[in-house]
């Protein structure tokens, strides 16, 4: 037999879930109790609009006062008000939200739902955090409306009564509970209101009962840049707002500014801030509001992981926000936003390219990381921008990928320009190019190149080196017993590991030079970052040793005695290796003494 019931809330145990799992952070009850101040200056605003109220000429604002001897925190707005009547709907009711009703019973004749910031009828528990007991003073804008005082110590009681407030809006006082007495402290509130608070929409003023003065400037801004529109803003007002929001010297490359109104209102800044360190990936900041309302930096379902390398603000109201106003809720929506975001950036890091190639330039190697990062994150991504991605040169040029300076399909590139900077020096000697791919993020990027460009191999510039840098066949050779040569240099070295072999280059500056496998010393390299997730790092890559039969030092040595052909034989690798990698401090100091050894022999 099917019987109904009614589902009934206790408030005894409701308020315990609300102090300690409704919101993430403590510090949100402020944001909350501010933003209800909020609501109801625009919910009056949108009256007077209407004609159902009468606008009396005051300023909108929003007053926040701290009594440190009292231990209360008042946040007063001169909103619409409440009447008895409306204390007892709003307030006494767990989860009725008066902004929800306000905005269905009026949505045909104001904008209200554009600035409402509320939806859920729970932020004002939120100062029940912080407080013990929480009182309410509200006087409506009805005519001849009652002043009305509440108060309740968060359990099922309450009490209600008259009030002495004469001024038309709401003032809540919180009494702070032993949990919430780190916020009696007026530097750590300006802090919170700067995070929550600094681009509300209303004047809000903080005072502190025990300074002995009243300070008459707002703590906030209430008409952040985002909301201009692109072609009334000016470059020094982009980065004024830039410094305001972000502590960082130095200025932002440049910035894009997004303004859309359908099929979602989203409105927005990205900069491009410079990058300070030239090996790692920076990490940048995007704070992400609803209504002008901080809600959480760099959520991930709206801002995808690569552009959380930019700095920026996002203000999306449409964004489906869960009860607490912190994360989102799983919406397809917010996927849609997200590849908005990413189109927009695409498409304004193209036109950059397109109409300022050397500004694009110059911005390049601060660029570069987000957008190769991009790439990888983002095969959507990598096809809008795979045309504008430059590669910077060993000879100071730009080139796009299909003006990479080719060896057969082969793409020679620099990892370390002082290390391989030998290296360089051959290739330019004898009239090749190579790019250079140096930040760490490159070690990735080369791979994914190749997944995704199948014709063309990224090789080391010492890799392979002996392939395009040996002698013409038709050049008349010195006549040198190879087979003897490699044997003295596997006796000096005693290397088991060490393929040695000889080889005619073209240039006769260097005695040899190291080869590495290129294949293996990527594994070596992945095996750096992720910690051997591709085998065994101890597996060091295959080098192999180049002597160059070209060199008068390398054609001399089968003419010297034992003992100098060993400390000639050492030095030339020293050299070789000092050319190719940073060596270990073992390492230097057997090249140091060599030298002298070799200097002797002068």
């Amino acid at each position: 037999m099917k019987r109904e019931g009614q589902i009934k809330v206790d408030s005894e145990n409701l308020f315990p879930i609300i102090k300690k799992w409704l919101y993430s952070d403590k510090d949100i009850f402020l944001r909350e109790i501010v933003a209800n101040g909020c609501d109801a200056i625009k919910k009056f605003q949108s009256l007077c609009t209407i004609g159902e109220a009468q606008d009396d000429g005051t300023d909108p604002r929003i007053d926040i006062i701290l009594d440190k001897e009292a231990k209360t925190l008042t946040v007063k707005d001169n909103g619409l008000g409440m009447t008895e009547e409306e204390v007892e709907k709003y307030i006494t009711q767990v989860a009725f939200s008066g902004a929800q009703e306000f905005i269905e019973k009026y949505s045909d004749k104001t904008d209200a739902e554009g600035g409402i910031i509320g939806h859920f009828g729970l932020g004002f528990y939120s100062a029940y955090m912080v407080s013990d007991t929480v009182e309410i003073n509200t006087l409506s804008f009805v005519p001849d409306a009652k002043a009305v005082h509440w108060s309740s110590d968060g359990s099922r009681t309450y009490e209600i009564s008259d009030s002495d407030k004469s001024d038309r809006g709401t003032e809540i006082i919180m009494h702070f509970s032993e949990d919430g007495m780190e916020f009696c402290d007026s530097l750590k509130l300006r802090s919170v209101l700067k995070k929550y608070c600094h681009f509300m929409p209303y004047n809000i003023f903080f005072n502190c009962v025990q300074d002995n003065n009243t300070v008459e400037k707002p703590v906030n801004i209430t008409s952040p840049l985002w909301l201009k529109a692109p072609k009334d803003c000016t470059v020094e007002e982009y980065e004024d707002f830039y410094r305001e929001v972000f502590p960082d010297i130095n200025l932002p490359l440049f910035w894009i500014h997004l303004n859309v109104d359908y099929p979602f209102n989203l409105k927005g800044i990205l900069y491009f801030p410079k990058q300070t360190d030239k090996l790692q990936v920076m990490p940048g900041e995007i704070k992400l509001f609803s209504n002008q309302v901080y809600i959480a930096d760099n959520i991930k379902e709206v801002v995808p992981e690569f552009l959380m390398l930019l700095k920026g603000v996002i203000d999306c109201p449409d964004l489906p926000l869960n009860v607490s106003r912190s994360f989102l809720q799983n919406d397809g929506e917010v996927a849609k936003i997200s590849r908005h975001i990413t189109k927009k950036v695409a498409d304004k890091l193209v036109s950059v390219f397109k109409n300022e190639r050397k500004e694009y330039e110059s911005y390049w190697d601060d660029i570069s990381p987000f957008i190769k990062f991009g790439c990888i994150k983002d095969d959507k991504f990598y096809d809008r921008m795979k045309d504008i991605i430059l590669y910077k040169t060993i000879n100071n040029e730009f080139k796009t990928f299909g003006e990479l300076p080719k060896i057969g399909d082969k793409v020679y590139y620099v990892s370390g320009t002082d290390v391989q900077a030998q290296y360089i020096k051959l290739f330019k000697d004898n009239g090749l190019d190579a790019v250079i791919l140096e930040h760490n993020i490159d070690t990735h990027f080369v791979t994914y190149l190749e997944y995704k460009e199948q014709d063309v191999k990224f090789v080391r510039i010492d890799s392979e080196i002996d392939e395009v840098l040996k002698s013409d066949p038709d050049a008349k050779a010195v006549e040198i017993d190879n087979d003897k040569i490699i044997q003295l240099f596997k006796d000096a070295l005693a290397m088991d590991k060490l393929e040695i072999k000889t080889q005619t280059l073209k240039s006769a500056d260097m005695p040899a030079v190291i080869t590495v496998n290129e294949y293996q010393r990527r594994i070596n390299d992945m095996n750096r970052i992720y910690g051997n997730m591709f085998g065994d790092n101890n597996d060091k890559a295959k080098e192999t040793l180049i002597v160059n039969t070209s060199n008068p030092t390398v054609t001399k040595l089968t003419q010297l005695d034992h003992d100098k052909q060993m400390l000639l034989c050492r030095h030339i690798y020293d050299l070789a290796a000092l050319s190719q990698r940073r060596l270990s401090a073992a390492e230097l100091e057997g090249l140091v003494s060599r030298s002298v050894q070799v200097m002797e022999l002068l």
